[in-house]
């Protein structure tokens, strides 16, 4: 990964377009709400009496409440309530909040006799297996290691994806970021942090689109467009402090290991789809599965439809669903996951090689599927 930043390879990111932009974050969408729906048909399948379900149903309750407080207090920023100030507050700490407020109520003893799962953690900081704090490399037989060479250079492409893809839905235009890209010098910082985890086998670190894309939104300041009504993105609070202080936190939950035990599960699936709702947003190939079903009447003049046709943009739209169908299916698979990088290059090359032989540049354009230039 080093080499790939000092190369300057992240400028072949500029092939990866909207199209694949937007099934990546349809899969991370999908990928959330799947393991919040697992999680709590989990209850349903291993409950101790097929005849009582109590349990489960309570479980499912608790999950679609977090999931609703969850909303609503996000909801509020752009309510009618309260100054700018508190709303600006209940939507950056309401999550937080709501879950605070999840494990509490589960501790109520009405509540609490139902067994709802929480949190299998431990009471202690401990490496896994009792080891040494550093890898024992020089013990790994010579031919385990080339065997390695494999899987290493697959995880080398998924962090080069996951980062670079990252980073572009981050320096969306859309953001006004005033702050230069920097994709090369990125990769590199996450080679030598990558180098650094694998040493104390800890972890390693990955572009975290979502946590990525809720820091922007966090530190974006808003304005309602008075001819639409819609809220619109103002500019953009730019700084490392929060970066910082965000980890530092998430390295001081080390210290709640007690308490995290009280968390329910249930709230945690509910947060997932929360997530996975959130992600949602904003993703124009998920809007177009939604206007397959609404006449072209009520599409507003600048919609897709309008330009490219019905027929050409619901096979657009069908393809990206089958793309994102075909990766689900093959990450799924345990078989098959760990090539699940080489996939996102197949997308990549029909949007570049197949794709234009049935649509024109100015219905890509149409479709906010803009070609990138060759001098990008």
């Amino acid at each position: 990964m080093i080499l790939l930043g000092l190369r300057g390879s992240s400028k072949l990111i500029r092939f990866c377009t909207r199209f694949t932009d937007e099934v990546f974050n349809a899969l991370l969408s999908l990928n959330f709400i799947y393991e919040a729906v697992s999680s709590l048909r989990r209850n349903f399948v291993l409950a101790a009496d097929p005849m009582n379900l109590t349990m489960p149903f309570v479980a499912l309750s608790v999950a679609l409440g977090t999931f609703w407080m969850t909303l609503k207090t996000q909801a509020v920023r752009t309510s009618i309530y309260f100054n700018d100030k508190v709303r600006t507050g209940i939507k950056n700490f309401g999550p937080v909040a709501v879950i605070i407020f999840a494990s509490l109520f589960n501790q109520i003893p009405a509540l609490k006799k139902f067994g709802v799962p929480t949190l299998s953690v431990s009471n202690t900081f401990q490496l896994a297996g009792g080891r040494d704090f550093l890898v024992p490399f020089m013990m790994i037989p010579h031919h385990v290691k080339l065997l390695c060479s494999l899987p290493a250079m697959l995880l080398t492409s998924l962090f080069f994806m996951d980062q670079n893809i990252s980073v572009r839905v981050v320096n969306n235009p859309e953001n006004k970021l005033k702050k230069g890209e920097a994709y090369n010098l990125d990769m590199v910082a996450l080679g030598l942090i990558t180098g650094a985890l694998s040493v104390v086998g800890l972890p390693w670190m990955c572009g975290a689109t979502v946590q990525s894309v809720n820091h922007v939104k966090a530190m974006t300041r808003t304005k309602i467009n008075e001819e639409t009504g819609e809220e619109e993105v103002n500019d953009v609070i730019e700084t490392r402090l929060t970066g910082f202080v965000i980890h530092a936190l998430i390295a001081s939950t080390i210290f709640l290991l007690p308490l995290l035990k009280f968390l329910p599960i249930p709230v945690v699936s509910g947060v997932f789809l929360y997530l996975g709702r959130k992600l949602m947003t904003g993703n124009t190939f998920l809007q177009r599965v939604k206007a397959i079903f609404i006449s072209s009447e009520n599409l507003p003049d600048d919609h897709p439809v309008h330009i490219v046709g019905r027929r050409k943009m619901n096979g657009y739209t069908i393809l990206q669903f089958l793309c994102l169908y075909g990766i689900f299916a093959f990450k799924q698979c345990s078989q098959t996951a760990i090539f699940f990088p080489s996939v996102i290059g197949v997308l990549m090359m029909i949007r570049g090689f197949v794709l234009p032989k049935f649509f024109s540049e100015p219905e890509f354009i149409a479709l906010k599927d803009e070609t990138p230039k060759k001098d990008q």
